[in-house]
């Protein structure tokens, strides 16, 4: 040990202690006035008047009582306790600590003293428990008055829900543990309405809260109703909006449990709550099982679909977790989450594009994945409508690159994730999406009918055919792959999401663009999404499509209003709204399903699956390889193409079919044509 580790370092009085020590002495004060002014109140506090004998007796057990009690409170821990949070535990200590001295005071006064007048004992009894809780309530009393003077002139709340949540909120913004004070209370329980919790009013039903609000001057809203429904809470936020306040809500029950319950649990309400349904929250027993030892690739591995899925692979024992994707910065974050989370998950993190052919039929040839879930694609709308060729390439083409080398090595399912763009799709995002449906049917219709070995081999690389590397026609006759797509809406929280976008001009004071004010489109949660794309995994028999029941679609109009009145502010007055105009391939509404398909409902009432449109197999594949040439000759006419593949493609360009440019024939110009050309000329 060195020098200065042997070296004692000098005992210091903490903050406490010093508190402890002023609050010993004051008891030993307190303790021996109460029976003081016990035998004054006896004799009417007529000093003269109190007999000899109980004067000398107070007088020699004074000091022993006081050390008794000091000894007391001690094992009771009075000294040692947080007095700013002092509650009934702390009451109910101080109590039957100042009982039991009471008690020895008595038995001791008639052992050893004299016996003492009656009344004595019961003032005494009591002027100590006032003494001794006085002094140490105090504190939380004096803080409580500071706390209520001092927000005068913050904000006033309105507090939704008057049951046990609600209590324990308005506990802790009484206590000081938020800027504001609670003006009034909502519920919809009438047998509270008129009466007071805490010295708040219960103000009346949900129908009151505009009311309530512009009575009592609220500026924010606390939602305390952990286990109303998500069509109750919807109702409710519905309402509050109107009020212009900042809406503050619980995120669910968990807190309300564990006891974690304050103010700084409540968070902003987000979008999620207004979608007017229950969260999805099927039984995934069944897909963890099916999960569970096997090797498991996802292709887009790094974005927020890919990243959700590795997240709830990894936690279910897979034998290997392949995460492949083209941007290395998100693969390597996904990578980073993972190994921290599960540092026992064989975890293969590797970067490359489903577009490449060689390089994806190495990653399935050298770690023959059984289970893929195929995320990569690009998704953004507008961009993909400027380069065309791109989104054929990647989503089309690199899905049926990517589903040749999951057949050819032995993958056991194969899912898609599709979007509900390619119903009736108007941009060439949404056609090709629908490309890649028609893709895993068509590989899905050839294996059940045992002829794999005509599915063309697309492929740029001309010196190896995949049926080659994977042992020729042989392979190709034992081929068992699943293949199914599962089809949503729009993810709440995902990149490129309108949602995100929204907070970001928000937070910069607005302008909110909306493209169209009449707009409407279907929104489901990250998780929702991912549950729904492992559950096609295990329900897959080949060639569905498997369709979420999202509810009622969402105006976004109405969408981005009800984010701005949630942030506090007024929609046209804080914030303004634009409408820009649809952009290229963009239309008004989502469709779930085309006109022709049906749907046959799975155990969960709210996951269906659409039944295949039939089309002619052979002509597709033979025209898709035609579009492969046409996407790498970057041809501006691909949309032709495409259009004559998918019968259902109509492309648009802002809510206008798009026709061919037209001929521009020059004819002889009007003088009074000539004239307005050349002024425009000179300016």
């Amino acid at each position: 040990m060195t020098r200065r580790e042997n070296e004692k370092k000098p005992f210091r009085l903490e903050h406490w202690m010093k508190i402890a020590l002023l609050m010993g002495c004051y008891d030993v004060i307190a303790v021996s006035l109460a029976y003081f002014l016990a035998l004054m109140l006896r004799f009417d506090f007529r000093y003269t008047s109190i007999p000899t004998l109980y004067l000398g007796a107070w007088q020699r057990f004074a000091l022993i009582y006081a050390a008794l009690c000091i000894v007391t409170f001690i094992a009771f821990g009075l000294y040692k306790t947080i007095w700013r949070f002092a509650s009934f535990p702390e009451l109910a200590r101080v109590t039957a600590a100042s009982l039991l001295t009471s008690l020895l005071h008595a038995l001791a006064t008639l052992l050893f003293y004299t016996r003492m007048p009656i009344s004595y004992y019961a003032f005494g009894t009591i002027l100590q428990l006032v003494f001794v809780l006085g002094i140490r309530f105090s504190y939380r009393f004096v803080l409580f008055l500071l706390n209520r003077s001092a927000k005068r002139g913050s904000d006033r709340i309105m507090l939704i829900g008057a049951g046990s949540a609600g209590q324990m909120i308005l506990r802790d913004v009484n206590a000081g543990r938020s800027n504001g004070r609670v003006v009034c209370i909502i519920d919809d329980n009438s047998n509270k309405w008129g009466r007071y919790i805490e010295n708040v009013r219960v103000y009346g039903g949900r129908d009151s809260i505009l009311e309530a609000a512009e009575r009592y001057g609220v500026t924010k809203i606390f939602l305390a109703i952990p286990s109303a429904s998500m069509a109750e809470r919807r109702d409710i936020i519905s309402i509050c909006n109107e009020t212009g306040c900042e809406i503050k809500n619980l995120p669910g029950m968990y807190q309300f449990f564990t006891g974690q319950l304050t103010a700084s649990a409540l968070r902003n309400v987000s979008i999620e709550d207004l979608l007017g349904r229950d969260p999805i929250k099927p039984d995934m027993q069944e897909v963890f099982d099916f999960i569970n030892g096997k090797t498991v690739l996802v292709t887009g591995g790094g974005g927020s679909i890919g990243s959700e899925l590795c997240r709830q692979i990894a936690g279910h024992d897979p034998k290997r977790l392949i995460i492949f994707d083209i941007y290395e910065n998100n693969a390597y974050d996904i990578q980073l989450e993972l190994k921290n989370k599960y540092p026992k998950l064989d975890l293969v993190v590797l970067i490359g594009s489903v577009r490449d052919s060689r390089r994806i039929y190495q990653v399935f040839s050298d770690y023959r994945p059984e289970i893929v879930y195929h995320a990569a694609a690009h998704k953004h709308v507008p961009l993909m409508e400027d380069s065309p060729c791109e989104a054929i390439k990647n989503n089309a083409i690199g899905t049926y690159k990517t589903a040749y080398a999951a057949m050819m090595n032995g993958c056991e399912r194969f899912v898609l994730i599709s979007t509900d763009k390619a119903v009736n799709p108007t941009n060439i995002m949404g056609a090709s999406k629908r490309l890649c449906e028609m893709v895993i049917q068509s590989f899905d219709a050839k294996i059940k009918a045992g002829k794999a070995s005509e599915i063309p081999k697309l492929y740029l690389h001309r010196d190896r055919s995949y049926a080659e590397l994977a042992g020729g026609e042989k392979a190709l006759g034992e081929i068992r792959t699943e293949f199914v797509a599962v089809r949503f809406g729009n993810v709440l929280g995902s990149n490129g999401s309108v949602v995100p976008i929204f907070k970001r001009q928000i937070e910069r004071g607005g302008p909110v663009t909306v493209t169209h004010p009449d707009i409407i489109r279907y929104f489901m949660t990250v998780p929702e999404a991912v549950s729904l794309v492992m559950l096609a995994g295990t329900y897959a028999h080949g060639g569905e499509i498997f369709v979420l029941d999202m509810g009622s679609p969402v105006k976004i109009d109405t969408l981005a209003r009800n984010l701005i009145r949630m942030s506090g502010l007024k929609p046209d007055v804080d914030i303004k709204i634009e409408y820009i105009g649809l952009r290229p391939g963009e239309k008004l509404y989502e469709e779930k399903l085309m006109a022709e398909e049906g749907l046959r409902t799975t155990d969960n009432k709210l996951i269906h699956i659409g039944c295949p449109i039939a089309f002619d197999v052979d002509r597709f594949l033979a025209e898709l390889g035609e579009l492969v040439e046409v996407a790498y000759r970057n041809d501006e006419s691909i949309r032709d193409y495409v259009e004559r593949i998918v019968p259902t493609y109509h492309p648009t360009y802002n809510g206008q079919r798009i026709l061919p440019d037209p001929v521009v024939i020059e004819e002889p110009k009007t003088q009074t044509a000539a004239k307005a050309e050349a002024a425009v000329s000179a300016v």
